[in-house]
């Protein structure tokens, strides 16, 4: 760990509090010229580092920038020890996660951006991910005897666990529309891509890279034209160290989920949140579109629902569309 990253998490675990630099250089065991460089090399990251004669250095808790450092205050202690990187643009999370995993990196690998050039979307769709207003992270899963069927359940825990962690942050009330996006206030404010490796002759899931954006605030030139009726932000206005705390909730949540396997509980909670169930819908399909009403959710998570014939299918995955 460098001098500049010890630094930050002494900051991050005492935000607001002063230190003078020699009580850092004692600390880190480095002399106060290297406490200096440090600073000044968080300041050009963009931290507020305050520096008060007689006082020394703070770091303003007026600040909202991702760091492994800021994400760690706010995991639980079980899950501290979980490979976090952030980095401020990539073309994809996914894709480079992707690469780690081909290369043998172990589970709990987790990859976080400010930026996404070539964000994917499902079906090879373009992920609007522009700077400081999102978080952009990728998750790298290795499940033991993991078959094709069971996979959704990784895409349908994560969105259980982004709404639980919308609601531990906000007042807002979070909803799943089926069977990966998060909405609030009536707008996708959240999309969730997994994708994943499978063995040829075993059939089982090698591993899985579980991608997920979220708009945290509105980006600052708005959204695209196209974008405009549907996307939205969790929040309307910026909030001190929002973005490190709401990528800790989420993975505190996924996480226990994920290592408990207790599916039925899970999918109780899916239910709950579904804004689906109980509505008219359209099912697309590349050839056609068919009007149907949402009546349930299966325990392996698929939608049920009945077409204006009467007949009924359980949706094992696809797209719908609800009129908001």
């Amino acid at each position: 760990m460098t001098t500049k990253e010890k630094l930050l998490d002494l900051f991050e675990s005492n935000k607001g509090i002063y230190y003078s630099g020699q009580e850092i250089a004692k600390s880190l065991s480095v002399s106060r010229a290297a406490v200096w460089k440090a600073v000044e090399a968080l300041r050009v990251d963009g931290y507020t580092i305050d520096a008060v004669p007689n006082k020394g250095y703070c770091l303003s808790e007026k600040t909202d920038i991702l760091s492994p450092q800021g994400i760690a205050k706010y995991l639980d202690g079980n899950h501290r020890g979980l490979d976090v990187q952030v980095l401020q643009t990539v073309e994809s999370t996914n894709g480079l996660v992707k690469e780690k995993a081909d290369a043998g990196a172990a589970e709990g690998y987790i990859l976080i951006a400010n930026e996404q050039s070539t964000g994917k979307g499902r079906y090879g769709r373009y992920f609007f991910s522009p700077a400081q207003t999102g978080v952009y992270f990728s998750i790298l899963l290795r499940p033991s005897q993991c078959a094709p069927q069971q996979a959704m359940g990784i895409t349908t825990m994560a969105a259980v666990a982004m709404c639980q962690a919308i609601e531990a942050v906000s007042d807002e009330k979070p909803q799943i529309k089926w069977v990966n996006d998060i909405f609030v206030r009536g707008k996708k404010v959240c999309g969730i891509l997994t994708e994943g490796s499978f063995g040829l002759e075993s059939g089982v899931l090698e591993y899985a890279v579980l991608g997920i954006g979220i708009n945290v605030y509105p980006p600052v030139d708005g959204f695209p034209e196209e974008l405009e009726d549907i996307a939205g932000a969790v929040f309307e206005r910026s909030h001190d160290d929002m973005k490190n705390r709401l990528v800790a909730e989420f993975l505190n949540r996924f996480w226990d989920d994920y290592e408990s396997k207790n599916w039925a509980d899970y999918i109780d909670k899916y239910r709950r949140y579904s804004m689906v169930i109980g509505r008219e819908i359209t099912v697309l399909s590349r050839d056609q579109e068919r009007k149907a009403f949402a009546y349930g959710i299966d325990d392996e998570c698929r939608l049920q629902v009945r077409y204006e014939d009467g007949k009924t299918e359980s949706l094992y995955s696809g797209e719908i569309r609800i009129r908001m």
